[in-house]
């Protein structure tokens, strides 16, 4: 069998597109060998001095909040428990479309926590700047390995990074499998920068 890889993966609880491109990357895990390794990116700080709008603004000032309480979590716990705590939020954000209003956020979150095995009383750190230094190192990682112009997710294998894939919904089984060597392919194309085509169709979750 061939010698797993790592695949890192840099994500924003917040962001529904990083999601889906998560739960591919888990369906990539059960027929490539790939090792998916989790790491914090921000939108709040993705989205510093750029052009967007008050709306989208103040909605994901409220963002940094969920990204504090994972880097509490790691920090606590370590790197193994970030795959979990993302899926249990993600499950609750996207699946359960409780991202949709920001209103008992907190204790979406706590409820996250409890259900990855970790102690809910962390949701305390969401409003703490002490890990914010520690999440732009790690949004930071990610970033100046595709540039500022794009967002989250963001992916590197073999010395190689990718903003994306963008996908709706997220590719199963054989199907994962195939989107993913043909995302390697790419990645491994000296010169290659971009294929794109406009979205028609909103994040599906199933």
């Amino acid at each position: 069998m061939s010698e797993r890889k790592i695949a890192d993966f840099w994500f924003d609880p917040f962001c529904p597109w990083a999601w889906l491109t998560s739960r591919w990357m888990l369906e990539v895990e059960k027929v490539r060998p790939i090792e998916v390794r989790w790491h914090l990116m921000s939108l709040t700080f993705l989205n510093e001095g750029r052009d967007i709008s008050s709306d989208y603004r103040a909605r994901i000032s409220k963002a940094l909040g969920p990204v504090r309480v994972v880097a509490a979590a790691r920090r606590k716990h370590g790197e193994e428990v970030l795959g979990e705590l993302y899926t249990q939020l993600g499950t609750r954000f996207h699946d359960g479309g409780r991202i949709k209003t920001l209103d008992g956020l907190a204790d979406v979150v706590a409820e996250a926590l409890e259900a990855a095995g970790l102690d809910p009383a962390l949701v305390g750190e969401m409003d703490s700047t002490e890990y914010d230094e520690e999440i732009r190192r790690s949004h930071d990682a990610g970033m100046d390995q595709v540039g500022t112009d794009v967002g989250t997710p963001v992916i590197a294998i073999d010395g190689n990074a990718i903003f994306g894939p963008v996908v709706t919904p997220a590719p199963k089984g054989e199907a994962a499998g195939l989107l993913w060597d043909g995302v390697v392919l790419v990645l491994s194309t000296d010169g290659f920068f971009e294929l794109k085509r406009t979205r028609t169709r909103d994040p599906i979750f199933d």
